[in-house]
């Protein structure tokens, strides 16, 4: 589903040459809920932004659900974020004059998409994420959790088979967070698409399916939470998770 190949990306800040991914390659077999973990400053929020389409790599190859992603030019990019990827960042991003069942129909409605399929399309996400009798609110009439499952109905509007997450529950308290980790998990189970979390927190990784840990603008390893050796499947917990993490920063 996703795959990238020796991405290198540096950024001039200041007439300073900062290198955010150094050769990365790694790679993403399918449907599934994957976690990316890193310090500050790993590369995990650059290449994120890589493989939405929102900047382009210096060097490397990045394909990610068959679209090979170098080669797009700006109207291909344009098409490629709508028809192949939502994305969810930390911030809600909700317009605050419209309802959320207007905010999930906004991207079909730039698409000029019929207002009777958008209309039954939103209302059937919002109800599956839990937010159904919110639909006719503002999100400033919202909690933040509510504005997140919205956030998420809307980015998931054009059933992309990819839904990409950089910090989503960074906006919100321990309760709501947990909750968001949960649902992500089970939308990636039965809608069978694959999304990919940028995290720092070990108990969001423990939701996922594997976490792939960056360090440096490389990808130093990456491990399954779930175990698959000798004796009954265990399912790491935030411990564990954490304790995995570490041994590839050391």
């Amino acid at each position: 589903m996703i795959r990238c190949t020796n991405i290198r990306k540096t950024y001039d800040l200041g007439g300073r040459k900062v290198d955010a991914l150094c050769g990365l390659s790694l790679e993403i077999p399918g449907p599934g809920f994957y976690a990316i973990m890193g310090q500050s400053g790993s590369g995990k929020s650059t290449l994120l932004h890589l493989l939405a389409g929102l900047d382009s790599p210096d060097s490397g190859e990045i394909t990610v659900a068959g679209s090979p992603l170098g080669a797009m030019t700006d109207a291909e990019a344009t098409l490629y974020r709508r028809r192949v990827i939502g994305i969810v960042f930390q911030q809600f991003n909700l317009i605050p004059t419209l309802t959320a069942v207007e905010n999930v129909e906004l991207p079909g409605v730039l698409a000029s998409e019929p207002a009777g399929a958008l209309r039954a399309r939103a209302m059937k996400l919002l109800s599956q994420l839990g937010v159904g009798e919110r639909a006719g609110h503002r999100p400033d009439a919202m909690s933040g959790g509510e504005q997140q499952r919205v956030a998420i109905a809307r980015a998931l509007s054009g059933s992309p088979p990819v839904l990409l997450a950089d910090e989503p529950s960074g906006n919100l308290d321990s309760a709501n967070s947990l909750r968001l980790w949960e649902l992500l998990a089970t939308l990636a189970l039965e809608m069978k698409i694959t999304i990919v979390m940028v995290t720092h927190e070990p108990a969001a990784a423990a939701w996922c399916d594997r976490v792939f840990v960056l360090r440096d603008g490389a990808l130093v390893g990456e491990f399954p939470t779930l175990s698959s050796g000798e004796g009954p499947e265990r399912k790491l917990d935030a411990a564990g998770v954490a304790a995995r993490y570490q041994q590839y920063l050391r």
